[in-house]
């Protein structure tokens, strides 16, 4: 799967842990940024990158840190067709996969250690949308709001 991924400067160490973990899985990374620390860095700038990527590449998925998490997704989530989900644990995960279809995975660089950031992702991937009448539907509600 081509996975898309950006962080800001709370994300940043995280980010590199992530890139690593999804390559010896055998996914195919795009870091979208940044590439070096920056403290005055702001998260819209890697949201609108990973979500515009998304929605240009058919099958992807996209991951995005920052400190709370709560950033990425209010960002990520302006996009029409991007359903993201900030996820602390792996029931969130698989219930933002399985009945929302999510595409990008927001995550909180300052609450999460690794193992459970690692654990998160893996139920993420692996977790596929169910595809009952009711969640397309509401899927499809989704994509009538804001015009």
């Amino acid at each position: 799967m081509k996975i898309f991924i950006g962080a800001d400067h709370r994300g940043f160490e995280d980010k590199k842990l992530i890139v690593d973990y999804l390559k010896s899985l055998g996914h195919e990374v795009v870091d979208l940024g940044d590439n070096r620390l920056n403290p005055n860095d702001d998260f819209p700038l890697y949201a609108t990158k990973v979500a515009e990527q998304v929605l240009m590449t058919p099958g992807s998925r996209g991951i995005l840190l920052c400190g709370s998490g709560q950033g990425m997704v209010m960002a990520a989530n302006r996009f029409k067709g991007i359903r993201a989900s900030i996820c602390s644990d792996s029931a969130d995960a698989h219930s933002s996969r399985n009945d929302d279809d999510a595409n990008v995975l927001c995550l909180s660089a300052d609450k999460l250690n690794w193992p459970n950031m690692e654990a998160i992702i893996s139920v993420w991937l692996n977790t596929d949308f169910a595809g009952a009448p009711r969640f397309i539907r509401r899927i499809e509600e989704l994509d009538k709001l804001g015009g």
